[in-house]
Parts: structure tokens; C-alpha cells; sequence
């Protein structure tokens, strides 16, 4: 991938509204152009030995490779996970215009006002 590349950024979350609150912040920050929350996910995982079953909140982030790494850092930050999961993968097609648009919405040096792509 290219660092201009779209690509989808997957996040889990034990709190599925904290969740949907983090994953707009990052929308309002440009560093994703679309944010689709899904809730409840059944996430089964090992951690320290032990294997945990739980209800998550998951979202699916449409953004830039460029804008990845900064949303890692985000996450590291500000999740409540000692070790979050987030994982992302490329956009290899789609609609071209929806591809344009994500590039545009997460473009460095766009300003931060929010507009509704419907209008």
C-alpha cells in the first residue's frame, strides 16, 4: 500500500458506546472519512492464558494508509484496552467517487468542518 492508498482500519471495544464516541472524534480529526459501528460483536480471545467470550463493539474506519499510524497512536492512547485491537487492510477497488471522496475527507491540511455528503 501507498500512504495515499484508502484502506479500512478495524477496532474493537468492550464499550460499544465509547466506541461509537472515539470512532467520531476520529471522523471530526479527518483521520478517517466514514466510521460504521457494529454492535453486539461476539469476540472470543486469549489473553494471558486465559480464553474470554465477550460482547464488543467493532467499527470499521474508511480512511488513508497515511492516517494509520496516527490512528494506532490514538488507540494506544485512549482505549481502554492495555493492548487494542486494531488491524487494517487495503481498498484494492470500489466506487472510484467514493474512493475520491475518502482521500479527499482525510487529505492533510483539510479543514475540520463537518458536512453532510447527502446535502
Amino acid at each position: 500500500m501507498t500512504a495515499d492508498e484508502p484502506c479500512e482500519v478495524v477496532i474493537t471495544a468492550p464499550d460499544p458506546e465509547w466506541l461509537k464516541v472515539f470512532s467520531r472524534q476520529l471522523v471530526e480529526d479527518r483521520l478517517c472519512a466514514s466510521a460504521h459501528n457494529f454492535t453486539p460483536v461476539q469476540s472470543i480471545y486469549r489473553w494471558r492464558g486465559k480464553i474470554y467470550e465477550r460482547i464488543e463493539g467493532r467499527v470499521s474506519l474508511h480512511t488513508r494508509r497515511d492516517r494509520v499510524p496516527d490512528i494506532v497512536a490514538r488507540a494506544k492512547n485512549e482505549h481502554p484496552y492495555e493492548v487494542p485491537g486494531v488491524s487494517a487492510r487495503p481498498i484494492n477497488d470500489g466506487n472510484p467517487d467514493y474512493l475520491a471522496w475518502v482521500a479527499q475527507e482525510t487529505a492533510p491540511g483539510q479543514s475540520t468542518e463537518l458536512t453532510d455528503p447527502e446535502e
